[in-house]
């Protein structure tokens, strides 16, 4: 499963180095307006997004396509590259609206390609009167700030005059993020209809975006063998490193956590050493995985397709800024390989686009009505598709009849994105060295096929050898919020069962340098957890040094499965309310959580509210806000994901 890293609350001392990259890159960008360049191409309908791992853009694109079922030209847009302070003058082209796909990253952060609009909505008193607009935020009920960036959107374009064409949607990602959307794209689109005066065309067919270009005769040197930007960049390594420039880290370390049981935690160390690469303790390294080859040529068997063939696709709008889908020219392998998400579960679109090509009218209809809104359709996408976690390929082995183009389904896949990890070390004690600590994914689906989470698989397999062999990972660091206090003499309060004890081995390793620097540091007190003492306590050893040595003055740790009625952190922190009262409310003791968000991290809100009451005589609802003004303080911090 993904890991959505959700950094809260704390200072930030520094750009981070992908948004500087980033704002370089955008400037050279900013060439044209984009409402000159609507008029230029005749488009009426801009759709921007918010995107941080590629959903929103994927949603902003297929809503841009939808368009021209209606008669309307859609342009999809990344608001990082044009000057949103012309969306007042949208007005001047006619029956034109904007449409929003904005995601909510983190505690209710935009996006950082969204982070310039956002700064110009709260600023701004533009006067957006007869800008017509609508707003579909992107978002997960675990976190405090459901759909923070798309409420703030749709609320703020509201205030300053504009126009909402239709009801702002909420997506979830915690429960169906694509059927969220679905609903209210069927609901938007009549909505719009009825606003316009205008009809739908009928054109129910699937509409290209790009054409196939088949290099035969090409200089390999020009073709992308993986690279996220610059062509050749993994031979010639030149800093800053970013999201479009990862550093090619060597693997200098790979050792197995666990003792016994049957999963696999893994400790993986990532050489840095020249790159110019800077992180603090509670920063996430960004890994670029690759798919599992078997599963590539598997695909390439299927649909009988030469997987070296060179080729690009090239989009079929000549102005757009998009001008492939991928990095071209590559191979299919390549894009299979490199680009592609192949492993989760394709959306609707991806089905009704393809369903074409299915020759079997039972299995073109079935795949047509999984895209549909009915009820029928979206129970039989549930069923036959997320709850037996079928990805393409698996729909192309139990669809025998289904045939598509290969070029047609890498048009269709979206982009594989970067896996976020906390970092478990610190900077002041491996200055050259990124830690990764991660559980392996590998577990039977209701098909019975066996499903492998594609980074930790290809993150597991890269082992040290005496051979000289070394692998590498091309990554970069995202800046967090998740701050050890700027002043050592705070307590801190750490929790984090499973892997998140990962940037608390990062905090721990810098309290103990800030000891041997002869600073005062304050109450360090770890709240770990696990199944059982024997089989996954996670860097034991580290852990009972560091108590041994004064640096961690508490150890606490719930081996949930030890006894018969299972023990986790919150019963750890209930058991000592009253020492972890006074260390909150008198000491000025900072809290961290680490971990899971659907249900740790809301257990553990829970035990602190009723520490509250129970100790500090607070009512239910002053216990709420007292916690809440600890996060706006900076001294209640989550790094979780769901």
């Amino acid at each position: 499963m993904l890991r959505v890293f959700s950094p809260v609350m704390g200072c930030m001392f520094s750009l981070p180095q992908d948004r500087l990259a980033a704002a370089e890159r955008t400037q050279q960008i900013r060439e044209t307006s984009f409402i000159e360049k609507m008029k230029k191409t005749n488009r009426n309908v801009v759709v921007f997004y918010g995107s941080q791992t590629g959903t929103a853009e994927e949603f902003a694109n297929r809503l841009a396509k939808d368009a021209q079922r209606y008669g309307m030209k859609g342009m999809p847009t990344d608001p990082e590259e044009y000057d949103m302070s012309e969306l007042s003058r949208l007005k001047e082209i006619p029956n034109s609206m904007a449409v929003f796909c904005m995601a909510t990253y983190g505690e209710g952060d935009p996006t950082d390609n969204a982070q310039e609009f956002y700064d110009w909505m709260q600023g701004t008193d533009d006067d957006l009167a007869g800008v017509n607009f609508a707003v579909f935020g992107l978002g997960n009920k675990t976190y405090e700030h459901f759909n923070a960036t798309g409420k703030y959107t749709d609320k703020r374009l509201a205030e300053l005059g504009g126009n909402r064409v239709f009801d702002l949607g909420l997506g979830d990602d915690d429960s169906n993020l694509e059927e969220d959307f679905i609903s209210w794209k069927e609901q938007f689109w009549p909505a719009v209809c009825e606003f316009f005066g205008v009809e739908a065309t009928g054109e129910d067919s699937s509409i290209r975006q790009f054409e196939l270009v088949v290099h035969n005769d090409i200089n390999m040197n020009e073709v992308y063998t993986g690279e996220m930007g610059r062509l050749k960049s993994f031979q010639t390594q030149k800093p800053p490193f970013d999201s479009k420039n990862p550093f090619l880290a060597t693997v200098t370390g790979n050792r197995k956590l666990n003792e016994g049981g049957n999963r696999h935690l893994m400790h993986i160390e990532l050489d840095i050493t020249d790159s110019k690469i800077r992180y603090d303790s509670g920063d996430h390294v960004a890994v670029y995985p690759t798919n599992d080859a078997a599963v590539v040529n598997r695909i390439g068997e299927r649909l009988g397709v030469d997987l070296d063939t060179v080729i690009s696709l090239k989009n079929l709008d000549e102005e757009s800024n998009k001008k492939h889908p991928f990095p071209c020219p590559t191979t299919y392998r390549t894009a299979l390989t490199h680009y592609l998400d192949i492993n989760n579960t394709p959306r609707t679109n991806v089905l009704f686009e393809l369903a074409q090509y299915a020759s079997d009218p039972q299995e073109q209809e079935n795949m047509r009505k999984m895209a549909s809104a009915s009820p029928e359709g979206k129970a039989l996408y549930h069923s036959w598709v997320l709850d037996s976690e079928r990805n393409i390929l698996a729909i192309l082995e139990d669809l025998p009849s289904l045939n598509p183009p290969i070029d047609h389904l890498c048009e269709l896949l979206p982009r594989l994105q970067a896996r976020y990890y906390s970092i478990a070390s610190s900077s002041k004690v491996y200055p050259t060295s990124i830690h990764i600590c991660a559980v392996v994914i590998e577990y039977t689906t209701k098909t019975e096929r066996v499903f492998k989470g594609v980074a930790t698989n290809w993150l597991k397999n890269k082992e040290v050898t005496d051979n000289g062999h070394k692998h590498t990972v091309p990554m970069y660091v995202r800046r967090s919020q998740f701050r050890l206090p700027f002043k050592p003499s705070n307590p801190i309060i750490m929790i984090g069962p499973g892997t998140g004890i990962a940037p608390f081995m990062g905090f721990i390793q810098e309290r103990a340098w800030q000891k041997e620097q002869g600073k005062e540091v304050g109450e360090t007190i770890l709240y770990f957890g696990c199944r059982h003492k024997n089989e996954d306590f996670l860097y034991q050893q580290e852990l009972e040094e560091f108590e041994r040595a004064g640096v961690l003055t508490q150890l606490n740790v719930a081996f949930s499965r030890d006894q018969e009625h299972k023990i986790y952190v919150q019963h750890l922190l209930k058991k000592n309310k009253e020492q972890l009262w006074k260390l909150i409310h008198s000491n000025n003791a900072h809290i961290y959580v680490c971990g899971d968000a659907r249900n740790m991290a809301r257990d553990v809100h829970t035990a602190f509210y009723e520490i509250a009451e129970e100790v500090g005589g607070l009512t239910h609802t002053q216990a709420v806000d007292y916690f809440k003004k600890l996060m706006t303080k900076g001294r209640y911090s989550q790094d979780v994901w769901s």
